[in-house]
């Protein structure tokens, strides 16, 4: 299976943005954090957060692309084909609908990770450790806020996981305070 440092220099080549970096470890660290919370591969899923928008630079303008791009740009790498279809079909805009629960989890957890970022920023501190998931919890009823975030895909969680938002927003948080150096927050 890919390595993590082989993983780390392909979003070296193909990612240009601090904060899509960002955004890649803390997937990793959320997807990490569920695949222990289901006893699953945490390396499989791990990896298969960190590389989940690789393609972004290259679709930002055409994201009915994104994800299809990545698993072609990942064909030839040392990934199971779960873990690529997981890459292709978390984006919701292509209206494939994950199947095992590797893709599910990808798909509709996410974008938590984004959304707990622009919690964070409204802190005082801008710290992740200043962050509880009552506050989360609170801002997620504010549709206003963060409203790039697709909220109805995220509470799909419910049905596909068997998870509240609440835990989805509990599980994401405690993966992302625990790479709150790599996060800047």
């Amino acid at each position: 299976m890919i390595t993590h440092e082989h993983a780390l220099e392909l979003i070296r080549q193909h990612v240009t943005t601090d904060n899509t970096k960002k955004h890649l470890l803390a997937t990793e660290a959320l997807m990490r954090a569920l695949a222990q919370k289901f006893n699953e591969d945490e390396d499989r899923w791990g990896i298969t957060g960190l590389l989940h928008d690789l393609d972004l630079d290259i679709t930002k303008h055409e994201l009915h692309k994104h994800g299809i791009v990545g698993y072609d740009m990942l064909q030839h790498e040392d990934m199971d084909e779960e873990m690529r279809t997981a890459i292709k079909k978390h984006n919701y805009m292509l209206e494939i609908e994950p199947e095992t629960l590797l893709e599910k989890a990808l798909y509709v957890t996410e974008s938590m990770t984004g959304f707990i970022v622009a919690v964070t920023l409204m802190q005082p501190t801008k710290k992740l450790a200043d962050v509880g998931v009552s506050s989360i919890v609170k801002k997620w009823k504010d549709k206003k806020f963060a409203g790039g975030v697709n909220r109805s895909i995220v509470e799909k969680s419910q049905t596909m996981l068997g998870m509240s938002v609440e835990e989805v927003a509990a599980i994401c948080l405690q993966a992302m305070q625990g790479i709150h150096e790599e996060m800047g927050l």
